[in-house]
């Protein structure tokens, strides 16, 4: 397995200081989620303009961009949040050929209102026409187990509906056991087979907060990940795991300094 770790982490270090640092603390890869404050990086010089220079520096590092982390919604509220998404798309697809980056995260997105197979509805059609963007990029679409997409057997029927091998699975190992008591061999054994990437986070019930838990270095909290990283291994899930450590949006967690060198080592160390 390989170790990334999403540049929510580190939401105001430039290029250099996070190259710099997935290369001492001996990461894999890094996962675009923003850069210096600007969630929409192909805004950015480094991703537009200065590409060449910024696909070669990484190359020079050895590193790889395994994945580009949008916002990107498949359950949309109208059509302007629909085309937003849709162009959103179109950059990152762009930039995937250019780092040779395999997969785009995508959110199955809040249902609000919805009654359930009304929003599935959505979902399957803006997947699909998301899809013809990722198709002609060469690209996997990854809908992460994340907000009213986090019961394993949501995600499934919609992987099932869409049929697609572009189409494929993010599992945040986090957030179905911590927000559902969903327990990692049912999220396994439902959706196994199309998990091709892994977001990791460590957490512990506090109910006083808004989340209701808090997240804390890896370790620290009560998620099972060593069994989490058995039942991968035994799998033969060798793909990456990715520390989503979410110091922009929860500003008082640990320095990305500690955090991403804390994360290489305890992962290093199970693996083991």
């Amino acid at each position: 397995m390989k170790l990334a770790f999403t540049t929510l982490g580190c939401p105001n270090w430039d290029l250099e200081r996070v190259i710099n640092n997935a290369v001492e603390n001996d990461y894999d890869g890094v996962d675009f989620r923003g850069l210096l404050g600007e969630l929409d990086i192909y805004k950015l010089p480094e991703f537009s303009s200065n590409i060449k220079e910024t696909v070669r520096r990484f190359k020079e590092a050895s590193l790889e961009v395994p994945c580009f982390s949008s916002s990107v919604k498949l359950v949309t509220h109208s059509q302007e949040e629909y085309e937003t998404f849709v162009e959103e798309l179109r950059q990152y697809a762009w930039l995937c050929k250019e780092f040779n980056t395999s997969y785009i995260r995508v959110f199955g997105g809040a249902i609000g209102e919805l009654k359930r197979e009304k929003a599935m509805e959505i979902a399957e059609k803006n997947a699909r026409q998301y899809l013809a963007i990722a198709e002609e990029a060469n690209v996997k679409l990854l809908l992460e187990t994340h907000d009213d997409w986090t019961d394993s057997r949501y995600v499934k029927e919609l992987v099932h509906r869409i049929s697609s091998d572009q189409f494929q699975v993010l599992w945040d190992v986090h957030h179905p056991y911590r927000t559902i008591g969903e327990e990692p061999e049912s999220t396994w054994e439902t959706l196994g087979e199309r998990i091709k990437y892994t977001h990791w986070k460590d957490s512990y019930v506090k109910k006083e907060t808004k989340r209701g838990y808090q997240l804390c270095l890896l370790g620290e909290g009560d998620i099972p990940l060593q069994e989490i990283l058995s039942l991968l291994k035994k799998n033969g899930y060798d793909g990456y795991c990715t520390l989503e450590w979410e110091k922009k949006w929860c500003p008082e967690l640990e320095e990305p300094e500690i955090a991403f060198k804390q994360y290489s080592k305890y992962m290093k160390n199970i693996l083991r």
